[in-house]
C-alpha cells in the first residue's frame, strides 16, 4: 500500500478532495498543487514506483522453488487502484489470506494506522495480517548507510567532512504527541541505527533530524522544519548538507518537489550546497529484508 497521487493535472482537484476527506479545496491551493505537479512532470510517479516495488518483492518471495507462491497486489489510500478495490480483486481471485504492508517504515496512528483502517472498512473477506513498522529492518539501515557514504562523494573534497547529514520525514500535526504516538521515537531510532552504521564505516559527519512537507493548517505541526535547519547550519558556517529522506521510500511529490525544487532553491539562495541520496524505490537488498518480514508475519498467523 502507498499514499497515491494524481495521474494527470486534471486529477489534481479530485485527488485533493479525496485527501481532504471530501472538504472543498480553495482555488488558490488547487493552482499551487497543479504547478508543483507540472514541475515534476505533470503527474505523480508514485503508482509506477509502488508497482515496481511490488514486482521486486514478488520476485524475491518466489525466488525459491520451495514453499507457497506469493502474489503482490497494489492498493492506494487516496487514489486508484484503491485499497478496497485491491482486496475485492484478491477475493474474486480466490485469495483469502494476505500480509498488509505500507511502503513507509514508521508507524503513526495518523499514517500507517489510517491505511489499516481502510483495510478494516473494506467489504472483503480477505484476512489481513498487518506489518505496522519496519523502521529497524537491517537491510533498510544498511542500504541507507551505503547511499549516504556514496552520496557524500558528490561534495568537493575540501568540504566533504564538514557537510551535515539531515535525515528527514513527513511532518504530522503535533497533536499526535498527546496520543503517545510512536512516530517520533521510531524516526529517531532509524537515525541512530544509520548513524551507527556510518560510524562503523568511518563516516563521522555531523547529523541533524528535520521534518518536511508540513501542511498549511491552523494546527501546529512537528518540527524543526528542514528549511529552518539549513538556514541555521548556513548561519553557523556549515557549507552544505546531504538530505536523507528516511520517512519515504519512493520518488513522489514530497521528494521531487519539496526537496529537489523548493528546498534546493532555498539552499541556493543561501549559497548552501545541497545534495540528496537516491530513494530506495525497488532496491533489491531492502526488498529481500521485507520479504523475510512478510514470511515471518505469515508464519506467525500459521499460514506457512
Amino acid at each position: 500500500m502507498a499514499y497515491g497521487g494524481p495521474d494527470s493535472l486534471d486529477d489534481i482537484e479530485p485527488y485533493l478532495l479525496d485527501v481532504r476527506g471530501g472538504r472543498a479545496t480553495s482555488a488558490e491551493m488547487v493552482r499551487e498543487m497543479r504547478e508543483r505537479y507540472r514541475l515534476i512532470g505533470g503527474r505523480s510517479p508514485i503508482l509506477e514506483c509502488t508497482v515496481a516495488q511490488a514486482h521486486r518483492l514478488q520476485q524475491t518471495l518466489n525466488g525459491s522453488t520451495d514453499g507457497p507462491v506469493y502474489r503482490c497486489t497494489v492498493g492506494m489510500r487516496h487514489w486508484t487502484p484503491r485499497i478496497d478495490a485491491a482486496l475485492s480483486q484478491m477475493q474474486r481471485d480466490g485469495i483469502s489470506q494476505a500480509v498488509g504492508l505500507v511502503m513507509a517504515p514508521h508507524y503513526s496512528r495518523m499514517s500507517i494506522g489510517a491505511y489499516f483502517k481502510k483495510v478494516d472498512e473494506a467489504d472483503s473477506q480477505v484476512e489481513v495480517a498487518p506489518i505496522e513498522r519496519w523502521h529497524l529492518l537491517p537491510e533498510l539501515l544498511d542500504t541507507l548507510a551505503a547511499r549516504v557514504t556514496t552520496a557524500l562523494k558528490a561534495f568537493p573534497g575540501n568540504m566533504r567532512d564538514q557537510v551535515s547529514i539531515i535525515f528527514t520525514a513527513h511532518s504530522l500535526p503535533e497533536r499526535i504527541l498527546e496520543w503517545n504516538d510512536p512516530y517520533p521515537d521510531e524516526l529517531h531510532a532509524t537515525v541512530e541505527g544509520v548513524v551507527q552504521q556510518l560510524r562503523r564505516a568511518g563516516v563521522a559527519n555531523p547529523h541533524e533530524f528535520a521534518y518536511q512537507s508540513a501542511a498549511n493548517t491552523p494546527d501546529p505541526w512537528l518540527g524543526p522544519d528542514a528549511g529552518d535547519v539549513i538556514e541555521r547550519l548556513q548561519g553557523n558556517g556549515i557549507p552544505g548538507a546531504l538530505i536523507v529522506p528516511i520517512g519515504f521510500t519512493s520518488d513522489h511529490v514530497e521528494i521531487l518537489y519539496d526537496i529537489d525544487i523548493e528546498l534546493a532553491q532555498r539552499a541556493e539562495h543561501l549559497g548552501f550546497v545541497l545534495e540528496r541520496i537516491p530513494m530506495l524505490n525497488d532496491d533489491p537488498a531492502t526488498m529481500f529484508g521485507i520479504a523475510r518480514l512478510v514470511r515471518q508475519t505469515a508464519a506467525e498467523r500459521g499460514w506457512l
